[in-house]
């Protein structure tokens, strides 16, 4: 799901990541362990959206969380009067059932798909929920007002006969345009998408230009390029189907960097050759864009962080806030241990 924001919904990193607010454990046991499950079954992560009208929301709640329980997959879906935003992740077989299923509906008939492989779940549980907004922008918007589809190949094709006149516009956060974006592409430098609108003053000075809009999966742009339009940008494209499929189908190209994803995995590769993160540790200025949450929940910071800093440093972003997370963990400790000893009496 883009922007769990999405998506895809607006989350909290260390909400994604399971071990975030665990007991202190060296880091590079958990990275070590994730070549030994390279020998398991791959799991395939899909996300989807489509803005229609729907009606008995807390029914059709009712009906997917059953499904999805039953089936055995895991993942997030938000259901609303104007349509559903979701990922889910499992088997082939199970990604496959779960397809056919939707699709039965007739209002998802013609559901597209964006499919992704993964080592190990990127949900830990079923959840579906019903939102005023499918993603989030605060603004009423008529969706019939959304600006025109370019391709992966269209905007391939573009990059290849030079931009000129043409601006590529990012329409997620700051901090996903950090690991990756498009090839001279603009940062909005907004911390969520309900900074969006008041973030387009930045480019008034743009309106007459042809701007194509791009995000993960395609859901904000559809968002961004309906509000653009009925507030004087004249000239608005999106990219059908957002950055995971153009790097699908033309990895290596015009695309810089990793894609920030909302779900445990917050990152997945795009291109097979670029090896280089576009981002540094934060501790140690090493090259890295693997992100986290600090385990200190005082601090909570979303920043990147090399393997070594994560071990030395057991997940905090700074000595500071380690010893204060150690604090914690030995006074929650303590109290465990005093909870065990009434017990026993």
């Amino acid at each position: 799901m883009e922007n769990f924001d999405s998506t895809h919904l607006e989350i909290r990193a260390k909400d994604l990541y399971s071990y975030a607010t665990i007991t202190i454990t060296p880091f590079k046991k958990f990275y070590k362990s994730l070549f030994y499950m390279k020998a398991k079954e791959k799991l395939r992560v899909i996300l989807f959206y489509k803005f229609v009208e729907l009606e008995e929301l807390e029914t059709l709640k009712n009906k997917h969380l059953n499904f999805m329980n039953d089936l055995g997959v895991r993942g997030r879906i938000l259901l609303g009067k104007e349509g559903i935003n979701g990922s889910i992740s499992g088997n082939k077989k199970q990604i496959q059932k779960y397809k056919t299923w939707l699709k039965c509906d007739k209002k998802f008939s013609n559901m597209s798909f964006k499919e992704e492989t993964c080592i190990e779940h990127p949900f830990r549980k079923n959840t579906v929920t019903v939102r005023d907004e499918i993603v989030t922008i605060g603004k009423k918007v008529d969706m019939n007002n959304k600006g025109k589809y370019i391709t992966a190949k269209e905007l391939k094709k573009i990059y290849e006969n030079g931009l000129k006149d043409t601006v590529i516009l990012d329409a997620r956060n700051n901090y996903e345009h950090k690991i990756g974006h498009f090839k001279d592409s603009i940062d909005l430098d907004i911390e969520n998408f309900r900074d969006f609108p008041k973030a387009l003053e930045k480019i008034e000075n743009l309106k007459d230009k042809k701007i194509i809009t791009f995000c993960t999966g395609g859901i904000r742009c559809e968002k961004a390029t309906a509000y653009m339009q009925e507030n004087g940008f004249n000239n608005v494209y999106q990219l059908k189907d957002g950055i995971l499929n153009y790097g699908k189908k033309f990895p290596d190209t015009y695309w810089k960097g990793k894609c920030f994803v909302f779900d445990k995995r917050l990152i997945t590769e795009l291109n097979k050759k670029e090896k280089k993160a576009l981002t540094k540790c934060e501790t140690c200025e090493e090259h890295s864009d693997l992100y986290r949450n600090c385990r200190n929940l005082q601090c909570d910071k979303l920043y990147t962080q090399c393997v070594p800093c994560q071990d030395t440093f057991n997940g905090c972003c700074s000595s500071e806030c380690f010893e204060k997370f150690r604090e914690h963990c030995m006074v929650r400790g303590l109290k465990n241990r005093q909870n065990m000893n009434s017990q026993k009496v």
